[in-house]
């Protein structure tokens, strides 16, 4: 939450004229709602099932940039799905970082608690293990601007597509 996934992700698709794709809006986009909504309603675990359900389509199309909410890595069958149908990119940020960059969003459920920067801790210390086991490519978010991170990815691109 707060990496930076949906900046770098729009901005990375229009360089490389893909399609971008923001798997939490998609899921918005199906039932109409916001995630806190679902949340609220079918808790995570629902919000989860729906997650992985989307995740299985988008994870089929081609020439497409994809954003997944950051708690996508938690069910192994989304670790395959990523790992098997794309490169995968892990924007490594500090809770600090995060924290600053989210702290004004009331669209995050996973936040809406007494500590959020306790709680952003507690959810890297235990997805971060999944981010890089799916990460084919690990970029430091606290020191790289959107733009710098851009400029890597794509010549990355171009390096695996022209050898």
């Amino acid at each position: 939450m707060g990496a930076g996934k949906t900046t770098i992700g729009k901005v990375l698709a229009r360089r490389l004229g893909w399609r971008f794709v923001d798997s939490d809006h998609e899921i918005e986009a199906r039932t109409g709602v916001r995630i806190p909504t679902i949340f609220e309603i079918e808790g995570e675990e629902g919000f989860r099932r729906r997650e992985t359900q989307v995740l299985r389509e988008l994870t089929g199309l081609r020439n497409v940039v994809m954003a997944t909410g950051g708690g996508a890595v938690i069910a192994e069958e989304n670790r395959r799905l990523l790992r098997d149908h794309g490169l995968v990119v892990y924007l490594d940020v500090s809770p600090a970082q995060l924290y600053e960059r989210t702290r004004h969003d009331r669209n995050r459920p996973l936040l809406q608690v007494a500590d959020p920067l306790r709680r952003l801790q507690e959810l890297l210390a235990a997805r971060e293990p999944f981010y890089r086991e799916v990460a084919d490519i690990v970029v430091d978010g606290n020191r790289c601007n959107a733009q710098a991170v851009v400029q890597l990815l794509t010549r990355e691109h171009e390096n695996l597509c022209n050898p």
